[in-house]
């Protein structure tokens, strides 16, 4: 389960940014999620809540914000939004396709006290 590494690299980053802005909870945290980003939310939100206890963001509220994923058709020379890396260009049904977006995963913003 990949998503308990990526809870603490989140987990590092929290008391990183703790020690250097001074803040001792984080009540809220963001984070946008790419919908190829091969993340599975209930196990990140499993882990997120493991992972976050006897940090300052034990208890925090975890918000999922979906990311659209998009690509460049070499068929028909148009950006596309995508459900599925694999899934051919919606507008003209080429194959060519080049992802740009859509595997990101990102702190968007916490709520700190």
């Amino acid at each position: 389960m990949h998503e308990m590494s990526l809870c603490e690299g989140i987990r590092g980053i929290i008391e990183d940014q703790a020690r250097r802005h001074g803040f001792s909870r984080v009540t809220r945290m963001r984070l946008e999620i790419g919908r190829f980003a091969g993340v599975e939310k209930a196990a990140l939100s499993f882990a997120f809540d493991v992972v976050m206890r006897g940090s300052p963001a034990e208890g925090a509220a975890l918000e999922m914000i979906d990311l659209p994923g998009r690509a460049m058709c070499f068929d028909c020379a148009e950006q596309v939004e995508l459900d599925d890396r694999l899934s051919p260009c919606p507008l003209c049904g080429g194959g060519r396709l080049m992802p740009e977006t859509g595997d990101e995963m990102r702190i968007r913003d916490m709520e700190v006290i």
